[in-house]
């Protein structure tokens, strides 16, 4: 089978040298203006509800720390019912002293990304406990599916950032922190996930990253070497694993994902309004800690907000209440002048018609909401419970034309084709003019899985789906799959720091 890759080498050729197309997705700009879903005024009002909110009733903080560096900052804590009531000054510092835009570093240099401005980023399906494909069903996730997942975010460079694609539930709890990490640094030379569940995972993490990228402590803090993600706990609470990983992150100038999953209709008001003022007010409650510990801690703007199907309760994805929530985050990130991120999920069980849809659907609310980041562009199925390998490749095929979209539109004299209007006429066809056979092998995008050949010719080839046919692509590219290149020695020392800490008792989940 030959691999469509997504990076094609080789320039336009001449003579009988076939030209090919060149593309990287290595680093993506969105040249279009953001969608609004509000006025200005709106959006002020929006934030203006959210400080109200955060002042009375304010937030339930379970970590006594946490509750520490709000009273000190002049906020009203309340150690017994946990609540802490967040001034609008307060939070206003917070605001000002985040930094609009982030270098987030890989292994390799050239995989380094940019979060802020018009940059777009996308980022693999994240941290579901099971995984599947089409021979094996449904699995319980395990470390070699992770690799597997980890192996196909490497292959395409539109995949921009390494992610916790599948839980490692075939490790015990104290070490699963540390084979992952392992992994994500000796399989991809990108920008790498560390889970925040407490500060001794965190400090694992860190020192994994530390040793591969062979810099000192004080060289660690001074740029962005990974990030985590955030979940606040809707309506209205901070969980003692995630504030430490505010603090924690802060404390060593890494990047927090603060993203609150706010249901409309569930733990968040069924109005799309009621459910960003939730959504940003306790966004604002996060980013508040996180700044507290270090003014200018670097921070993302997360925005997960959607519905739920009334009749049973369950998440829905891929709804136009969805894509609505999705600008107007992006609205609200931008006023606070932050980095966004946004998703692209979906609430099917396969990899089928719904599952394109929906993804779609999401992806164009992020992509027109003007999203810097983008979780879960590849791979997610049954609202984040399974990673499907499948699932993966058709959403990689997504995200390649979408990054086509993004690349600069231009023209020269050339390109206006008059000579070769001319020289068909009236009636003829342009298959076989100069202007063509110039540029017919670079013109357009030339799909991973899709197929374009007629229903006679799609049958010979054994009348395979595109589920089918992403089937037969994910496994050659794991087969095929050569690891980046690392010092020996630093694998050695990595390797080693894993066995020893596994042998110290590794460290366990905090709540």
């Amino acid at each position: 089978m030959n691999i469509q890759r997504n990076r094609r080498s080789g320039r336009r050729g001449s003579g009988s040298e076939a030209p090919s197309r060149n593309v990287s997705y290595g680093r993506l700009t969105n040249p279009y203006p953001p969608q609004s879903l509000y006025s200005d005024d709106q959006i002020e009002r929006l934030h203006q509800a959210a400080l109200e909110v955060l002042a009375d009733p304010g937030i339930r903080v379970l970590l006594p720390r946490a509750r520490e560096a709000y009273r000190k900052a002049g906020c009203i804590v309340d150690d017994d019912s946990m609540m802490v009531r967040i001034g609008a000054d307060v939070v206003a510092a917070a605001i000002e002293s985040a930094p609009d835009s982030i270098e987030l570093q890989a292994s390799s240099p050239e995989k380094t990304i940019h979060l802020g401005g018009k940059s777009l980023n996308f980022m693999p399906v994240g941290g579901p406990p099971g995984f599947s494909d089409l021979q094996r069903g449904k699995q319980t996730g395990t470390r070699a599916a992770a690799q597997d997942f980890l192996r196909l975010c490497q292959h395409f460079d539109v995949m921009h950032v390494a992610g916790p694609c599948v839980e490692l539930q075939d490790l015990a709890l104290n070490q699963r922190h540390l084979w992952s990490k392992f992994d994500h640094l000796t399989l991809t030379n990108k920008p790498v996930f560390t889970w925040a569940r407490g500060t001794p995972q965190t400090m694992d993490g860190f020192e994994m990253i530390r040793i591969v990228r062979q810099v000192s402590h004080e060289e660690f803090r001074q740029k962005q070497h990974t990030y985590t993600v955030i979940n606040t706990n809707s309506p209205l609470q901070l969980d003692i694993p995630m504030l430490n990983g505010l603090m924690d992150f802060a404390e060593y100038n890494q990047v927090v994902i603060i993203t609150p999953f706010t249901l409309a209709g569930a733990m968040a008001p069924v109005t799309i309004a009621g459910a960003l003022v939730l959504q940003h007010a306790e966004f604002l409650a996060a980013l508040t800690i996180n700044q507290l510990v270090r003014p200018g801690a670097p921070v993302v703007y997360g925005a997960f907000t959607s519905n739920v199907d009334m009749k049973s309760g369950s998440p829905a994805f891929g709804t136009p209440e969805y894509v609505k929530a999705s600008w107007g985050a992006g609205q609200l990130a931008r006023k606070l002048k932050l980095p966004w991120r946004s998703s692209a999920p979906t609430a099917s069980n396969a990899p089928d018609a719904q599952g394109a849809y929906e993804t779609q659907l999401s992806l164009w609310g992020a992509i027109q909401g003007g999203a810097n980041l983008v979780a879960h562009t590849a791979g997610w199925l049954e609202g984040g419970l399974t990673a499907s390998y499948e699932k993966f490749i058709l959403d990689i095929e997504v995200a390649q034309m979408i990054a086509e979209i993004c690349q600069p539109s231009w023209f020269d004299e050339a390109e206006l084709a008059i000579s070769a209007i001319r020289e068909v006429g009236p009636g003829g066809h342009f298959f076989g003019c100069q202007h063509t056979m110039e540029r017919y092998a670079t013109a357009f995008y030339k799909p991973l899985v899709s197929d374009w050949s007629n229903f006679g010719q799609w049958t010979e080839n054994g009348s395979l789906t595109a589920t089918q046919r992403a089937n037969k692509l994910w496994k050659q590219i794991v087969a095929d799959f050569e690891p980046p290149r690392q010092d020996p020695a630093i694998r050695e020392e990595l390797k080693a720091y894993v066995e020893r800490r596994i042998a110290e008792g590794g460290a366990l989940p905090e709540s």
